[in-house]
Protein backbone atom coordinates (compact mmCIF):
# COMPACT_ATOMS: atom_id res chain seq x y z
CA UNK A 1 0.00 0.00 0.00
CA UNK A 2 2.58 2.30 1.17
CA UNK A 3 5.10 1.73 -1.93
CA UNK A 4 2.40 1.97 -4.55
CA UNK A 5 1.63 5.46 -3.03
CA UNK A 6 5.07 6.23 -2.95
CA UNK A 7 5.93 4.86 -6.21
CA UNK A 8 3.49 7.37 -7.89
CA UNK A 9 5.46 10.60 -6.25
CA UNK A 10 8.15 12.10 -8.37
CA UNK A 11 11.71 12.09 -6.94
CA UNK A 12 13.14 15.01 -5.61
CA UNK A 13 17.24 15.53 -6.72
CA UNK A 14 17.97 18.98 -6.04
CA UNK A 15 17.54 21.62 -3.30
CA UNK A 16 15.70 23.76 -5.54
CA UNK A 17 13.00 21.18 -5.86
CA UNK A 18 12.54 20.60 -2.20
CA UNK A 19 9.21 20.59 -0.75
CA UNK A 20 7.69 23.37 1.37
CA UNK A 21 8.12 23.50 4.61
CA UNK A 22 10.82 20.99 4.78
CA UNK A 23 13.66 21.70 8.20
CA UNK A 24 16.76 23.11 6.78
CA UNK A 25 19.45 22.41 9.80
CA UNK A 26 22.40 24.24 9.84
CA UNK A 27 25.00 21.31 10.14
CA UNK A 28 24.25 18.40 7.68
CA UNK A 29 22.02 15.29 7.89
CA UNK A 30 22.49 12.70 5.72
CA UNK A 31 20.20 9.20 6.57
CA UNK A 32 21.46 6.26 4.71
CA UNK A 33 18.53 3.69 3.80
CA UNK A 34 18.25 0.01 4.94
CA UNK A 35 21.68 -1.96 4.18
CA UNK A 36 20.92 -5.39 4.98
CA UNK A 37 24.53 -6.74 4.58
CA UNK A 38 25.59 -4.98 1.96
CA UNK A 39 28.81 -3.97 2.95
CA UNK A 40 30.30 -3.01 -0.10
CA UNK A 41 27.79 -0.08 -0.93
CA UNK A 42 28.03 1.29 2.74
CA UNK A 43 32.15 1.66 2.32
CA UNK A 44 30.86 3.15 -1.15
CA UNK A 45 28.40 5.47 1.14
CA UNK A 46 30.88 7.01 3.27
CA UNK A 47 33.45 7.56 0.56
CA UNK A 48 30.49 9.43 -1.36
CA UNK A 49 29.66 11.63 1.86
CA UNK A 50 33.45 12.24 2.58
CA UNK A 51 33.60 13.80 -1.58
CA UNK A 52 30.72 16.70 -0.35
CA UNK A 53 32.46 19.72 1.19
CA UNK A 54 30.44 19.68 4.67
CA UNK A 55 30.79 15.78 4.83
CA UNK A 56 33.41 15.77 7.90
CA UNK A 57 30.51 18.04 9.57
CA UNK A 58 27.47 15.29 9.08
CA UNK A 59 25.60 13.41 11.26
CA UNK A 60 25.18 10.18 9.93
CA UNK A 61 22.33 7.99 10.71
CA UNK A 62 21.48 4.42 9.17
CA UNK A 63 17.89 3.52 9.21
CA UNK A 64 18.36 0.01 10.86
CA UNK A 65 17.93 -3.05 9.10
CA UNK A 66 22.32 -3.42 8.62
CA UNK A 67 21.74 -7.56 8.64
CA UNK A 68 19.89 -10.45 6.95
CA UNK A 69 19.42 -10.69 2.96
CA UNK A 70 22.87 -9.71 1.82
CA UNK A 71 26.30 -11.28 1.84
CA UNK A 72 27.85 -9.88 4.48
CA UNK A 73 25.99 -8.60 7.38
CA UNK A 74 28.76 -9.17 9.83
CA UNK A 75 31.17 -6.81 8.35
CA UNK A 76 28.04 -4.32 7.90
CA UNK A 77 27.67 -4.28 12.29
CA UNK A 78 31.87 -4.23 12.77
CA UNK A 79 31.74 -1.33 10.88
CA UNK A 80 29.14 0.98 12.05
CA UNK A 81 29.76 -0.89 15.68
CA UNK A 82 33.08 0.94 15.34
CA UNK A 83 31.85 4.04 13.39
CA UNK A 84 29.37 4.92 16.20
CA UNK A 85 31.54 4.03 18.88
CA UNK A 86 34.35 6.51 17.74
CA UNK A 87 31.88 9.32 17.12
CA UNK A 88 28.89 8.55 18.62
CA UNK A 89 27.46 12.61 17.93
CA UNK A 90 27.88 11.92 14.79
CA UNK A 91 27.09 8.06 13.70
CA UNK A 92 23.53 7.65 14.62
CA UNK A 93 22.62 3.26 14.10
CA UNK A 94 19.20 2.90 14.39
CA UNK A 95 17.27 -0.38 15.00
CA UNK A 96 15.27 -2.21 12.25
CA UNK A 97 12.65 -4.90 12.47
CA UNK A 98 15.83 -7.25 11.30
CA UNK A 99 17.68 -6.25 14.00
CA UNK A 100 15.04 -6.68 16.40
CA UNK A 101 13.87 -10.17 15.08
CA UNK A 102 17.70 -11.75 15.26
CA UNK A 103 17.62 -9.95 19.44
CA UNK A 104 14.36 -11.85 19.93
CA UNK A 105 15.76 -15.36 18.22
CA UNK A 106 18.53 -15.08 20.60
CA UNK A 107 16.66 -14.35 23.30
CA UNK A 108 14.34 -17.39 22.88
CA UNK A 109 14.39 -19.60 20.02
CA UNK A 110 11.56 -21.14 19.36
CA UNK A 111 9.52 -21.93 16.02
CA UNK A 112 7.74 -18.24 16.31
CA UNK A 113 11.62 -16.35 16.54
CA UNK A 114 12.90 -19.21 14.08
CA UNK A 115 10.94 -17.30 11.49
CA UNK A 116 13.58 -14.53 10.99
CA UNK A 117 16.19 -17.72 9.85
CA UNK A 118 13.41 -17.56 6.40
CA UNK A 119 13.90 -13.55 6.15
CA UNK A 120 17.46 -12.80 5.92
CA UNK A 121 18.68 -14.22 8.91
CA UNK A 122 20.34 -17.50 7.49
CA UNK A 123 22.20 -15.06 5.46
CA UNK A 124 23.26 -13.69 8.43
CA UNK A 125 24.35 -16.90 9.99
CA UNK A 126 26.79 -17.50 7.19
CA UNK A 127 28.31 -14.31 7.03
CA UNK A 128 29.34 -15.31 10.70
CA UNK A 129 30.25 -18.71 9.14
CA UNK A 130 27.39 -20.64 10.63
CA UNK A 131 25.50 -22.93 8.91
CA UNK A 132 21.83 -22.37 8.68
CA UNK A 133 19.10 -25.06 9.70
CA UNK A 134 16.48 -26.32 7.54
CA UNK A 135 14.69 -23.01 6.89
CA UNK A 136 11.76 -25.14 9.07
CA UNK A 137 13.47 -26.01 11.84
CA UNK A 138 11.05 -26.71 15.04
CA UNK A 139 13.79 -28.65 17.18
CA UNK A 140 13.86 -26.11 20.04
CA UNK A 141 17.80 -28.43 20.80
CA UNK A 142 19.15 -27.83 16.97
CA UNK A 143 17.53 -24.18 17.38
CA UNK A 144 19.65 -23.13 20.78
CA UNK A 145 22.43 -24.34 19.20
CA UNK A 146 22.42 -22.16 16.42
CA UNK A 147 21.60 -19.35 18.90
CA UNK A 148 24.60 -20.15 21.05
CA UNK A 149 26.91 -20.20 17.61
CA UNK A 150 25.51 -16.52 16.85
CA UNK A 151 25.83 -15.13 20.39
CA UNK A 152 29.58 -16.56 20.68
CA UNK A 153 30.15 -14.83 17.57
CA UNK A 154 28.75 -11.63 17.81
CA UNK A 155 30.28 -11.36 21.16
CA UNK A 156 28.56 -9.37 24.33
CA UNK A 157 29.90 -5.72 23.64
CA UNK A 158 28.00 -5.99 19.61
CA UNK A 159 24.88 -7.77 21.10
CA UNK A 160 24.42 -5.09 24.33
CA UNK A 161 25.16 -2.30 21.43
CA UNK A 162 22.42 -4.18 19.25
CA UNK A 163 19.84 -4.05 22.05
CA UNK A 164 20.71 -0.75 22.56
CA UNK A 165 20.10 0.59 19.06
CA UNK A 166 17.24 3.24 19.64
CA UNK A 167 14.26 3.36 17.39
CA UNK A 168 14.22 6.91 16.24
CA UNK A 169 16.33 9.91 15.96
CA UNK A 170 14.54 12.90 16.15
CA UNK A 171 15.87 16.98 15.78
CA UNK A 172 12.92 19.38 15.70
CA UNK A 173 10.79 18.76 13.07
CA UNK A 174 13.15 16.60 11.23
CA UNK A 175 12.91 12.58 12.47
CA UNK A 176 14.12 9.35 11.30
CA UNK A 177 13.13 6.14 12.13
CA UNK A 178 13.08 2.52 10.12
CA UNK A 179 9.33 2.21 9.22
CA UNK A 180 7.96 5.72 9.80
CA UNK A 181 5.45 6.20 12.38
CA UNK A 182 1.51 6.52 13.13
CA UNK A 183 0.49 9.56 11.97
CA UNK A 184 -2.24 9.79 14.72
CA UNK A 185 0.31 10.28 17.78
CA UNK A 186 3.46 12.92 18.24
CA UNK A 187 6.60 11.44 17.89
CA UNK A 188 7.16 11.35 21.95
CA UNK A 189 3.59 8.53 21.85
CA UNK A 190 5.14 6.29 18.78
CA UNK A 191 4.60 2.71 19.54
CA UNK A 192 7.89 1.04 19.15
CA UNK A 193 5.85 -1.37 16.33
CA UNK A 194 5.04 1.25 14.49
CA UNK A 195 8.45 2.72 14.25
CA UNK A 196 9.96 -0.75 13.51
CA UNK A 197 7.46 -2.23 11.16
CA UNK A 198 5.43 0.72 10.14
CA UNK A 199 1.87 2.04 10.66
CA UNK A 200 -1.00 1.46 7.71
CA UNK A 201 -1.92 5.04 7.64
CA UNK A 202 1.80 6.72 7.52
CA UNK A 203 1.73 6.37 3.49
CA UNK A 204 -2.17 7.54 3.64
CA UNK A 205 -2.41 10.64 6.50
CA UNK A 206 0.11 13.45 6.39
CA UNK A 207 0.61 14.45 9.86
CA UNK A 208 -0.18 17.81 11.27
CA UNK A 209 2.72 18.71 13.34
CA UNK A 210 4.93 19.48 10.56
CA UNK A 211 7.52 16.90 11.73
CA UNK A 212 9.21 15.40 8.42
CA UNK A 213 10.36 11.38 8.95
CA UNK A 214 12.74 10.07 6.56
CA UNK A 215 12.63 5.79 6.86
CA UNK A 216 13.47 2.74 5.07
CA UNK A 217 11.58 -0.14 5.23
CA UNK A 218 9.50 0.20 2.12
CA UNK A 219 11.23 -0.33 -0.95
CA UNK A 220 10.73 2.17 -3.50
CA UNK A 221 12.15 2.60 -6.55
CA UNK A 222 14.02 6.12 -6.26
CA UNK A 223 14.59 8.21 -2.97
CA UNK A 224 11.83 10.39 -2.91
CA UNK A 225 10.50 13.26 -0.52
CA UNK A 226 6.65 14.28 -0.34
CA UNK A 227 3.76 15.68 2.26
CA UNK A 228 6.28 14.91 5.36
CA UNK A 229 7.96 11.25 3.84
CA UNK A 230 11.21 10.95 2.91
CA UNK A 231 11.56 7.70 1.45
CA UNK A 232 15.13 6.39 1.04
CA UNK A 233 15.00 2.40 0.75
CA UNK A 234 15.71 1.84 -2.48
CA UNK A 235 16.69 -2.65 -1.95
CA UNK A 236 20.28 -1.97 -1.91
CA UNK A 237 20.48 -5.93 -1.28
CA UNK A 238 18.86 -7.12 -4.35
CA UNK A 239 19.30 -3.78 -6.69
CA UNK A 240 22.70 -2.77 -5.97
CA UNK A 241 21.56 1.03 -5.24
CA UNK A 242 22.43 2.34 -1.85
CA UNK A 243 20.20 5.85 -1.60
CA UNK A 244 20.96 8.56 1.13
CA UNK A 245 19.20 11.71 1.74
CA UNK A 246 21.48 14.72 2.44
CA UNK A 247 19.81 17.64 4.49
CA UNK A 248 21.02 20.84 5.03
CA UNK A 249 20.56 24.61 5.17
CA UNK A 250 20.42 24.54 1.11
CA UNK A 251 17.60 22.39 1.02
CA UNK A 252 17.54 18.65 0.38
CA UNK A 253 19.16 15.93 -2.46
CA UNK A 254 20.15 12.49 -2.71
CA UNK A 255 23.32 10.70 -2.65
CA UNK A 256 23.10 7.33 -3.97
CA UNK A 257 25.76 4.61 -4.87
CA UNK A 258 25.90 1.39 -6.77
CA UNK A 259 27.83 -1.71 -7.37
Amino acid sequence: MLRSLLSRLKPETAPSSAPNGLPRPEAPICVIGDLHGRADLLAKMFERIGQEPEGAKARIITLGDMIDRGPNSARVLATLHAAQLANPSRMICLMGNHERMMLDFLLAPDARTAGWLRVGGAQTLQSYGIAPPDPNETDLEVLDAVRMDLARALGPDLLAWLDARPAMWREGRFAATHAGADPYHPMERQSRDALLWGHPRFGQMTRRDGVWIAFGHWVVDQPMADQGRIAVDTGAYETGLLSAAWLDKGGLRFLQVAN
